[in-house]
C-alpha cells in the first residue's frame, strides 16, 4: 500500500502539473455516477494537498475530491486522455486533450467529492502527521503512553499518527532498536526519543528518494536510493549486526525486523 513518501511523492508532481486545470468532463469507470461527474465538471483544480494517506484535490466552489489510492492505485497525467491504460478506474479531462487518470489494477482505490465541511472532519479524524512541525517527542511520548498496542501496530494507528505504514513503520523501528511487539506504553522516554528521531530521518530519506525516483505507489525501482534494512529482507543479514532478519505475522501483516538489534 502506498505509505506518506509515496503519497507526498505523488502530490508534488500533480500540484506541479494540474494545479489552475479545469475540469472539462469526469469519468468514473468502476462504480459510475453521473451526479458525481457532474457536480466535478467545471471546477478550477486550485491545489493538491496530502492527509495522511489522502490525496486532496482543493476544487473551485468550495469541494475537494479526496483519492485514496489503497493498494494498487497511482495518480498521473497523461498528455493524451484517449490513450489512457486498460486499468483505469477514473479519470477527468483537462484543457489541452490532457487527462488526469486513477490507474488502480486491483481496482481498490477510492474517489469521493467532499465539502470543506467534511474535509475538516476528515482532518480531525487523523493522527499527527509525523513530518509536521506539531509532532514532537513529547506528543510521541504522550500517545504511547495511551496504547497497550505492540510498537508496530502503534505507529500503524492513523488515528495517532497518520501516513505511516507497514515498511516505513519496520524500518523506524530498525534505526531506533525497538522490538516490533513490545507495547508502546512500555517504551522508555529515552527509547521514546530514538524512535522520534527515526521516525522523522526515515520519512525524510524517503520522501526524497521516492519524489527524485517515483514510478509507482508501493513500488521500488532501479532509482530508488532508500536503503531497506529489514523490510522485505527475511534470512538476509542484518546491515548491523549480521544476524538473520525475522519476520513474525502481526494484525495479518508481515513484519521484518532484526532479533540482534531490536529488542
Amino acid at each position: 500500500m502506498p505509505e506518506l513518501p509515496e503519497v507526498e511523492a505523488v502530490r508534488r508532481k500533480l500540484n506541479r502539473e494540474i494545479t489552475g486545470a479545469v475540469i472539462a468532463a469526469a469519468h468514473l469507470v468502476r462504480r459510475p455516477d453521473r451526479k458525481l461527474e457532474s457536480r466535478l465538471r467545471g471546477r478550477r483544480i486550485e491545489s493538491v494537498t496530502r492527509r495522511g494517506k489522502n490525496l486532496l484535490l482543493e476544487l473551485s466552489g468550495g469541494a475537494v475530491l479526496r483519492v485514496h489510492l489503497e493498494m494498487t492505485g497511482n495518480l498521473y497525467t497523461i498528455a493524451d486522455a484517449r490513450r489512457r491504460p486498460a486499468t483505469t478506474r477514473a479519470w477527468l479531462e483537462l484543457d489541452g486533450g490532457r487527462a488526469l487518470v486513477l490507474d488502480d489494477p486491483r481496482a481498490l482505490g477510492r474517489l469521493e467529492l467532499l465539502s470543506v465541511e467534511q474535509a475538516e472532519q476528515l482532518d480531525a479524524s487523523l493522527g499527527f502527521e509525523p513530518v509536521a512541525r506539531e509532532f514532537t517527542p513529547q506528543r510521541l511520548a504522550e500517545l504511547a503512553r495511551a496504547s497497550r498496542a505492540p510498537a508496530k501496530l502503534f505507529l500503524m494507528d492513523q488515528k495517532r499518527i497518520s501516513g505511516l505504514g507497514n515498511i516505513y513503520a519496520a524500518e523506524a523501528l530498525f534505526r531506533a532498536g525497538i522490538h516490533p511487539a513490545k507495547p508502546a506504553n512500555r517504551l522508555s522516554r529515552q527509547r521514546i526519543e530514538r524512535l522520534y528521531r527515526a521516525i522523522v530521518e526515515v520519512l525524510d530519506v524517503a520522501i526524497q528518494s521516492t519524489c527524485n525516483a517515483y514510478s509507482g505507489p508501493g513500488r521500488f525501482d532501479a532509482g530508488e536510493t532508500f536503503p531497506l534494512a529489514v523490510y522485505g529482507r527475511e534470512g538476509m543479514p542484518c546491515p548491523r549486526c549480521r544476524q538473520r532478519i525475522r519476520r513474525i505475522r502481526q494484525a495479518g501483516r508481515s513484519t521484518y525486523f532484526c532479533p540482534g538489534c531490536q529488542r
